[in-house]
């Protein structure tokens, strides 16, 4: 099972789109209470009776406005159910890991156990069992600058290398080393092999590809 990533709470933009729905709430409250109380509706208001008067949906411009309109609802729609945490990459669970090696050593395990008495241990495991079935899933994830000084320090360890600038991405990761000693294709194997090494240790959910850029360090 994919860990699911996390989600922005947006609290400053929900806290806004309500005070701005309340205030324009408010504004036509108080003018509705005020043309009951028989007095005159705000210049505003009454402007925007005349134009909804004037204008149909026949009209150009309302039909762009209408367009307009439908376009930003969409594109909010789209922003509402995104995740917007980009800058945190998804790590892979602990029960993802330990999944694979349970097969391995189950056949190994079968002919110890099979002498012991399982009748005593099921109600613990079932209340085990219960336990962890009732707890949430845990999840973890790691940022893209923690990641690509991760990765950074690792290049850094290649023999050759001068210096190494990492920018972490979802899908890729770039790697810009400088080397001032070695045959370059000799550190570029060797910067390889350790980034790969590096993005594995890392345990994420979705390992991005390596892009390795070595150059000579200009004198």
């Amino acid at each position: 099972m994919t860990a699911r990533r996390f989600r922005s709470a947006r609290r400053i933009p929900a806290a806004l789109v309500a005070l701005l729905v309340l205030a324009v709430a408010g504004l036509f409250l108080y003018d509705l209470a005020a043309v009951r109380a028989d007095r005159p509706a705000m210049a505003w208001r009454r402007e925007l009776a005349h134009q909804l008067e004037v204008h149909t949906p026949a009209d150009p411009g309302v039909q762009l406005a209408g367009v307009a309109l439908a376009l930003a609802g969409v594109v909010l729609l789209l922003l509402a159910f995104t995740p917007g945490i980009r800058r945190i990459l998804m790590m892979r669970s602990p029960g993802q890991d330990t999944g694979q090696d349970t097969g391995q050593d189950t056949g190994q395990d079968t002919g110890q156990d099979a002498g012991q008495d399982t009748g005593q241990d099921s109600g613990h495991e079932a209340g085990q069992d219960a336990v962890e079935a009732s707890r949430p899933p845990l999840r973890a994830g790691i940022g893209r600058k923690d990641a690509a000084q991760v990765l950074r320090d690792r290049a850094m360890e290649v023999p050759g290398v001068r210096s190494a600038r990492v920018r972490m991405g979802r899908s890729r990761v770039r790697v810009r080393a400088t080397s001032h000693f070695r045959e370059l294709d000799e550190v570029r194997a060797d910067l390889d092999a350790v980034i790969a090494v590096g993005i594995e240790e890392l345990g994420l959910v979705h390992p991005p590809r390596p892009r390795l850029r070595v150059r000579r360090r200009a004198d």
